[in-house]
């Protein structure tokens, strides 16, 4: 029987410019034997730098820096042709910024604080796009897979959900999700949502977004509080509701 195919080795650069947080994630990642950070930047100046003299396979880049933003310096990358894997670290948790970094080729995006299990699964992303193509099949998608991948909702989905959900996407979470918001009354935030039903706030993040991409949901935001403004959801007015409470 022949060996299994060696997992390459991965040199990861980190752009941080929180020296306990860059701590914190270098341990995160060494737990591998084969990850290796070589290299460490606290600025924009320095990660573009470091880039160009180690040449990393991999790169975390945080969104605030000293000198500028993390999103900018993906921009610069991409349009001097650098095409090396990025993924982005932020607290920026609205669907904008999500989709922003996306368009300017982040490879991934990691929403502060995540877990050391999030980073790994990373991380084997990260390494089966670099597997040569020799020594695994070619993909071939139709467009219903491909998208699921992208996490475009499918004609079912538009109403009530009841297509082929994204991957990520739990049909009995989802409805619990649904359900809570449906008998909430005022908005809610994500963290009240994830509180009632025993979630991580990210996670009920995630799915209360898909509701409001799937039209069973919308989204206000509440100004006039000291900092971001909050984000509130809300049944949708026109989804049937399993409960005599009105969305509010």
């Amino acid at each position: 029987m022949s060996p299994p195919p060696q997992r390459p080795d991965v040199r990861v650069l980190l752009v941080e410019d929180d020296s306990r947080v860059a701590r914190v994630n270098r341990e995160l990642l060494e737990r591998d034997p084969g990850v290796h950070v070589v290299g460490s930047a606290a600025s924009c100046a320095q990660g573009d730098a470091l880039a160009q003299a180690l040449a990393p396979d991999l790169i975390l880049l945080d969104v605030q820096l000293p000198d500028g933003s993390g999103l900018g310096l993906l921009r610069h990358w991409r349009s001097v042709g650098r095409t090396t894997d990025v993924a982005l670290i932020t607290a920026a948790d609205d669907e904008a910024s999500v989709r922003l970094a996306l368009a300017h080729g982040a490879f991934d995006y990691l929403i502060k604080p995540f877990t050391g299990a999030r980073l790994a699964e990373l991380v084997a992303r990260h390494r089966t796009r670099r597997t040569p193509p020799a020594t695994r099949p070619p993909a071939r998608l139709d467009q219903a897979a491909l998208d699921r991948r992208l996490g475009v909702p499918t004609t079912g989905e538009q109403g009530r959900g009841d297509g082929p959900l994204p991957r990520g996407i739990d049909a009995h979470t989802l409805e619990r999700v649904a359900q809570a918001l449906q008998v909430a009354g005022p908005g809610r935030s994500a963290e009240d949502v994830g509180d009632r039903l025993n979630l991580s706030r990210v996670t009920a993040w995630r799915y209360l977004e898909y509701l409001v991409r799937c039209g069973r949901a919308r989204l206000d935001h509440q100004y006039g509080l000291p900092g971001r403004p909050a984000k509130l959801y809300h049944a949708d007015e026109a989804a049937p509701l399993e409960s005599g409470d009105a969305p509010d």
